[in-house]
């Protein structure tokens, strides 16, 4: 399990409001890991996870996108099915309550990744 920063970013739903922030962030060569993003109403939010989450900020702050910083945990697991399930069981069974979740994997690749964030139950979730 590999720990990270997320940063979470409101943005207006429109045309182009994802777009700015990955280019503000690739232009300051920062490899963005995964990303998430979802639209409520008039409003949305992306979220994304980078190699290098100092520089990111740093990027972010410089073109004045205000953002939220969550710790969130990246576990990889066989891209099989069952695997997700059994990883939530697991957590499940130690009492962590996930606040957010959301994971990937390629068609034929070996591995999935699951991003979540758990809030006070951060430590039973190290161990699970």
């Amino acid at each position: 399990m590999a720990k990270s920063k997320q940063l979470s970013i409101t943005v207006d739903n429109k045309p182009g409001a994802a777009a700015e922030i990955v280019r503000t962030l690739g232009n300051a060569k920062v490899n963005i890991l995964a990303l998430a993003a979802w639209v409520e109403g008039p409003s949305g939010t992306v979220t994304v996870i980078v190699e290098d989450a100092r520089r990111a900020k740093k990027a972010l702050d410089d073109a004045r996108i205000a953002y939220t910083e969550t710790a969130v945990d990246q576990v990889e697991l066989a891209n099989k099915p069952g695997a997700l399930a059994k990883t939530l069981d697991q957590l499940a069974a130690k009492g962590v309550n996930l606040n957010m979740i959301y994971a990937t994997a390629t068609k034929g690749g070996k591995k999935a990744v699951a991003v979540y964030a758990v809030a006070t139950e951060a430590a039973k979730a190290a161990t699970a």
